[in-house]
């Protein structure tokens, strides 16, 4: 099958001049992209320079992720397109099990390989471990990390599964799925869009694989700070419209104004705790989401999958029933 590895970059020259090396050795299979989200480094320069078999398609301004793929994309030919971000190591063989799966299951219309974290290679990584889910709320979580737990890779997930979600950091999908649901959505700009985007797959019945196959380091924050209030902004705010958009009619107010409560609550504690900049940032989310409810209350597709989650509540579980790992 014809693949393109397609990296966004934003001002990112040192996580390319670390990582694109293993990519460009491990990917024979593919031809590769530099997406560029109009940095103002010295980028394209460098690729050009020390990796001449890359292509480069330049965006003329800062899309974000969401809105920087789907740009990209339109000038990118393959069958099967896997985003990358650009601080991700890959490892030797990588894609063959992904490319395999997509020729063997016509239904399966994004993969996600084990990501473990590049800084302590035996535990696996934030932004996906080995494949995500969200609650009834919709919170997310994954096999290998839920909250700020994190787990060693002991090969408690080393299955070809179906899941809910497939992280951004390393996320793969048919060209053609990625066409008839029209992308990510770009007024996310950055967080989230992935989950928004297999919730969309999973409502016209596409399915969602994890493949323990594949494996690919993952450093994690490089971008944006895990600490920073943007990312809290834009990970309220996009929750919020992500339910809008996905969640069942008859669960649809419900939820979100538990949702509501629970943001609250969240907002308390970091005022607690002095972070006056991350209360801000929730109560601008809530502002914005509110701003955007209308049309993107419009974008609900006319079938809503009622089995969306696979727990009840996360929070639950979590903290008062000792559910630290996905087992329990």
């Amino acid at each position: 099958m014809k693949i393109a590895v397609v990296i966004l970059n934003w001002n990112g020259v040192q996580l390319l001049e670390q990582f694109l090396p293993s990519v460009v050795q491990y990917s024979p299979e593919a031809t590769i992209y530099i997406a560029d989200n109009a940095s103002t480094d010295d980028s394209i320069s460098f690729v050009l320079a020390n990796f001449p078999s890359v292509k480069n398609v330049k965006n003329d301004t800062n899309l974000g992720f969401a809105g920087g793929y789907n740009e990209a994309l339109k000038h990118i030919d393959a069958e099967i397109y896997a985003l990358v971000n650009s601080d991700i190591e890959v490892t030797k063989n990588w894609l063959q099990p992904i490319l395999k799966t997509f020729e063997n299951e016509a239904e399966t219309a994004i993969i996600q390989p084990k990501i473990l974290d590049f800084k302590r290679k035996e535990y696996f990584e934030y932004a996906g471990a080995a494949g995500g889910f969200i609650d009834e709320y919709g919170y997310p979580y994954c096999r290998g990390r839920i909250f700020d737990t994190l787990e060693k890779d002991n090969g408690q997930y080393n299955d070809n599964c179906e899941i809910f979600w497939a992280s951004g950091a390393c996320f793969f999908i048919r060209s053609s799925v990625y066409k008839e649901l029209q992308g990510f959505d770009a007024d996310f700009f950055a967080h989230q869009e992935e989950i928004d985007l297999c919730w969309r797959a999973t409502n016209k019945g596409y399915k969602i694989k994890y493949n323990s196959e594949s494996i690919v380091y993952h450093v994690g924050g490089a971008t944006l700070q895990q600490g920073n209030p943007k990312k809290t902004y834009l990970n309220f705010r996009n929750s919020l419209l992500m339910l809008t958009k996905n969640l069942p009619k008859n669960k649809l107010y419900w939820i979100l104004f538990c949702r509501m409560i629970l943001d609250g609550i969240a907002g308390l504690q970091f005022l607690s705790k002095g972070k006056f900049n991350h209360f801000l940032a929730i109560l601008k989310a809530h502002g914005s989401f509110y701003l955007l409810f209308l049309s993107n209350l419009k974008k609900r597709e006319k079938f809503q999958s009622k089995k969306y989650y696979n727990t009840k509540s996360i929070v639950c579980s979590y903290y008062i029933n000792n559910g630290k790992v996905f087992a329990k």
